[in-house]
């Protein structure tokens, strides 16, 4: 695949954006819109799958704490629950490499990290924002809360802030992480990419929009924060269990939400025939079989921390930890009633919060 330069990444996008962008010559098109939104009528007749902003959704949390306006609007455009979830990961990667060799931390470790996780929240915004161009019509209907579907932000400032995201990201990285680093970067910034824009739209297949899903936020993230870390500490890279097992088992659980976020969206998917494991065999049967692989997979942390030689893990944080995340699962899955979106959108929600736990608990692994 042939390598992004920093400015590669808005340069691939741009020549689609004359079907997406919005004349020149319209005055929405270059304005922040704060449009009143039209209350939703429920009749007997409505049906249960009507999407409103009362909704459960899994970027409400911190919203409601953020006042009406331009920053509120990008806040939601970033969409805020993939970008904790890049923090967190940025974080306990770092952590990781500092505790195994605390006298190699220095002012400069401090700076490469901080502008390290500002080229990786770029590159989340570039890609989120990239999907919401593209899928603004199945927005309308899955997601009428994201500002480019409520039109609170318009394709004019969405392509924007996706070109300066995607521009400045790649210019980062390159500068402070030449090398093989910055080549994991663009491969993430491409398959990324490639997952909403046309022709490609690794979305419309299922297998490969969760493998694409899986590889970017489960194992080029996690490995590539670790190998960042040990860069810059001027050490050389080495594989150690917990590193080994974080990027294995975020990967299994990137797979999983990249299955489970489709639940939700039924409904449109339906409509604008996108194929989804969820259109396919329907929201329980995916909810089981994602709740199977995440009980799976714990049980393999139990069963590593048991297994391998004593000292490789925190036996007592590994399997105590997990065998609660799993208790967890279980009860998630007793809780889902398919027939409500609601219900569906608080399982996701609580999938993305283990999510977050299993960062949380890493660093006493």
């Amino acid at each position: 695949m042939a390598m992004l330069s920093p400015l590669s990444s808005a340069a691939f996008v741009a020549p689609l954006a004359r079907t997406h962008m919005p004349c020149c010559s319209s005055s929405v098109a270059y304005g922040w819109q704060k449009r009143p939104r039209r209350p939703v009528a429920m009749t007997a007749a409505t049906p249960v799958a009507v999407s409103t902003e009362r909704d459960v959704n899994v970027e409400d949390t911190g919203t409601e704490a953020i006042p009406d306006g331009i920053f509120r609007t990008l806040y939601k455009f970033s969409r805020p629950h993939t970008i904790r979830g890049t923090i967190l990961a940025s974080l306990v990667g770092v952590v990781r490499a500092v505790l195994e060799y605390p006298n190699a931390v220095s002012f400069s470790l401090l700076q490469r990290a901080l502008m390290g996780l500002l080229g990786l929240l770029l590159g989340n915004v570039f890609i989120v924002g990239i999907n919401q161009i593209y899928d603004v019509d199945i927005d309308k209907i899955n997601k009428p809360f994201l500002p480019v579907a409520s039109q609170d932000l318009s394709l004019f400032w969405a392509w924007v802030i996706v070109t300066i995201a995607g521009s400045a990201g790649p210019a980062i990285v390159s500068h402070w992480y030449p090398g093989l680093i910055f080549k994991l970067y663009a491969f993430g910034l491409t398959v990324g990419a490639l997952y909403s824009v046309p022709p490609f739209q690794f979305k419309r297949f299922p297998v490969v929009a969760g493998a694409t899903i899986a590889c970017v936020r489960g194992f080029l993230l996690n490995f590539g924060v670790y190998y960042a870390a040990r860069q810059a500490l001027g050490l050389p890279f080495a594989w150690n269990p917990p590193v080994m097992f974080l990027a294995s088992f975020m990967t299994v659980f990137a797979g999983v939400i990249a299955v489970t976020k489709d639940l939700p969206d039924v409904q449109g998917d339906r409509q604008y025939n996108i194929s989804t494991f969820a259109t396919r065999v329907g929201v329980e049967r995916v909810a089981l079989a994602a709740s199977c692989v995440l009980m799976l997979a714990y049980t393999g942390a139990i069963l590593a921390a048991a297994l391998t030689p004593f000292g490789t893990f925190r036996r007592s944080t590994m399997i105590g930890g997990h065998a609660v995340m799993m208790a967890f699962v279980v009860r998630n899955l007793i809780g889902l009633d398919p027939g409500s979106v609601g219900s569906v959108k608080l399982f996701y929600k609580r999938i993305w919060d283990l999510f977050y736990a299993e960062y949380a608990l890493y660093p006493f692994i």
